[in-house]
């Protein structure tokens, strides 16, 4: 156990090392310059724009660059945003929670939805309601986010009134259409999984042992049959909590909500290149961690696992 810890970790700051020279290569290949984005319109001689770049160290060769980079990520400095000044660090972590919030709810708008509907799902199989319930799931992971959005809003909103279109708060009523226009696609593929899940545990030994001495058929199914189909759907959420972070960018934009995604399109359009370093950077050790984390909790959930 102790050598696949110690390649697990190897390997996850392997990927994160890989991540930041793309992200720094990537930013240094778009078109334009760095230092017109912080001079903007006004007018300046050649020497002042040869000034900033040694002042900002861009004349020195990429290599060097990049380790001066990497240098101040680990210690924690991101840079300074070429917008408003500020440390990138700083912005982020003003922005973090809004995402925080938004992926916890759509979480739990995944896990309760695709639950209710995969189990039920299960114990119609075969019937019309199993067909419905897989047909929805196929709906769901089908129509793009942004659609989605939209007729939220326009059914929400619009015609019942009964939800801000605009949302840049945690209260329930804030949190309600953005969690659901991101956490929807995610109960359509937890509906699936526990379906598929459910299928398999009713037909095992422990259940029909179960019935045959006479446990109520809700106890059977809550109890016993529910608690053990949910294991691999938990091990997904736990993965995909990585993912709503990282793809929360379009409903925070929908919603005009503040958040580490809206934050980085933002970024994007004011050729703010520290920032957007900064966000995916953040983005990916996240995702980085969660998935590294969840890999070594199979180790001690599930003893019968062997990893090499």
């Amino acid at each position: 156990m102790f050598n696949y810890l110690v390649r697990r970790i190897f390997t996850s700051i392997l990927v994160l090392f890989g991540v930041s020279v793309l992200v720094f290569s990537v930013i240094h290949l778009v078109p334009g310059d760095v230092t017109m984005a912080i001079l903007g319109r006004q007018k300046v001689s050649p020497e002042k724009v040869a000034e900033l770049r040694e002042q900002l160290g861009l004349n020195d060769p990429l290599y060097v660059q990049y380790g001066r980079y990497l240098d101040k990520a680990l210690h924690g400095d991101l840079g300074m945003s070429i917008r408003n000044k500020l440390p990138v660090a700083k912005s982020i972590s003003e922005q973090m929670p809004g995402t925080i919030y938004l992926a916890f709810a759509a979480l739990l708008v995944a896990l309760s939805i695709g639950s209710v509907l995969g189990m039920l799902a299960a114990l119609s199989h075969g019937t019309w309601l199993d067909t419905l319930v897989m047909a929805l799931s196929v709906s769901g992971l089908s129509i793009p986010t942004f659609w989605m959005g939209l007729l939220l809003i326009l059914l929400f909103s619009v015609r019942l009134g009964m939800f801000p279109s605009i949302s840049n708060g945690s209260t329930p009523s804030e949190l309600f259409l953005p969690a659901l226009t991101l956490g929807l696609p995610e109960a359509a593929v937890v509906a699936r999984m526990v379906r598929a899940s459910m299928l398999d545990v009713l037909n095992r030994e422990y259940i029909t042992t179960a019935r045959a001495k006479g446990v109520p058929r809700h106890l059977v199914i809550l109890k016993h049959a529910l608690r053990n189909a949910l294991i691999p759907v938990v091990t997904f959420l736990g993965l995909q909590m990585a993912y709503l972070l990282g793809g929360a960018t379009i409903v925070e934009t929908m919603f005009a909500r503040q958040g580490i995604g809206r934050l980085a399109v933002q970024s994007i359009y004011n050729r703010d290149y520290p920032v957007v370093q900064g966000v995916v950077l953040v983005t990916a050790t996240i995702y980085v961690l969660i998935n590294t984390l969840t890999d070594i909790t199979y180790v001690f959930v599930n003893p019968k696992i062997r990893l090499k």
